[in-house]
């Protein structure tokens, strides 16, 4: 539990750090002022100021922001140095500099993991890299480490091998595995169960991972590469909740995202990173959607603006900001839904 928490506390202010400190710097470059920059919400744990700013640590490390001031027309006390009085480009690098930094932050951490440890692939090795925790592997006590020797008297000589046998297994099978730790060679019976997201068996284990060593600019590359993969296929996977509606039971929400934290950090700080680095890219995409409230709708409202020569009225960007935060919240219970379900029911 203490392990989960601390590594959902990383993961959600490593990422709401870096895309609040996007808002915030080029808020100052652009000669806005800003008027806190705060991590979390909730009551202060810690706070400084330096010169026309408030720098302050939250009690509830889940999100955060910058008062920037002048957002609201209506009550501008900052006069020309006010978010509503500043050009309409400066506004709009302002909203976007969010999510962008969203998307460097993974290119950042990728660059790290290639440069020092190199590029991580599946090994072809038959040897466990890691065991799910709760799943049946883990209750009848294999390990990482441990190399699969047979699938019920049948050799096994890669991981390939490992993976094909267990397609012809049914749930809730036993199965019979023999696996070498260390110099002793032991069997264990395991029951593989049908895994709805993946649609495949599964006994809760996950292969070793070797890495490639690469030369800086070959990790500088790698790391732009992974990124926009990930950055296609998330779109890919968003294009296909609209598609196949069935898919939206796959959406997580915070409790989710908390559990899974917690999973990835059992296998160590470099899966941790990279855990970090995906949901990174999701929220920089997430963000950049046209949903009012969102710093994409922002976006929309300044592009309607600087085609129309003038702001949208207050009444109608209130309106749009009630719709977007009736959306928000609808999606959110929805994937809060279901979170509970795959805590409680499955």
């Amino acid at each position: 539990m203490i392990l989960t928490i601390a590594a959902a506390v990383f993961v959600f202010g490593l990422l709401v750090l870096v895309h609040e400190f996007g808002h915030f710097i080029t808020a100052k470059m652009t000669g806005m002022r800003v008027d806190e920059f705060a991590i979390g919400f909730g009551p202060k744990l810690i706070s400084r100021r330096r010169g026309e700013t408030v720098y302050s640590l939250r009690a509830v490390p889940l999100g955060g922001f910058n008062d920037i001031a002048g957002m609201d027309a209506d009550n501008n006390t900052a006069g020309e140095r006010g978010f509503c009085a500043k050009p309409v480009l400066s506004r709009m690098i302002v909203i976007l500099a969010g999510a962008t930094m969203n998307f460097i932050l993974p290119i950042v951490l990728f660059f790290a993991i290639y440069a020092t440890l190199g590029e991580g692939k599946p090994s072809t090795e038959p040897v466990i890299g890691g065991v799910i925790q709760g799943m049946s592997a883990e209750q009848a006590g294999l390990k990482a480490g441990d190399k699969i020797l047979s699938v019920d008297g049948q050799a096994v000589t890669t991981w390939a091998d490992f993976t094909d046998k267990l397609k012809n297994i049914e749930a809730g099978q036993n199965i019979l595995l023999k696996y070498e730790r260390g110099a002793e060679i032991s069997e264990v019976t395991v029951s593989p169960t049908f895994n709805e997201q993946e649609k495949r068996i599964l006994v809760g284990v996950q292969s070793s991972i070797v890495y490639e060593s690469k030369t800086v600019p070959e990790a500088f590359t790698a790391a732009i590469e992974h990124t926009k993969e990930i950055t296609v296929a998330m779109l890919e996977g968003i294009a296909r909740l609209f598609k196949e509606p069935e898919q939206t039971e796959n959406l997580a929400g915070p409790i989710g995202i908390v559990q899974m934290s917690g999973q990835v950090a059992e296998r160590g700080f470099i899966p941790l990173l990279n855990f970090a680095a995906l949901l990174s890219i999701n929220l920089g995409i997430i963000n950049l959607l046209p949903v009012p409230v969102l710093d994409g709708g922002h976006f929309v409202n300044l592009f309607i603006e600087a085609v129309r020569g003038k702001p949208l009225g207050s009444k109608a960007i209130a309106y749009t900001q009630r719709v977007g935060i009736a959306l928000l919240l609808m999606l959110m219970l929805f994937a809060t839904k279901n979170d509970l379900v795959r805590v409680f029911l499955k």
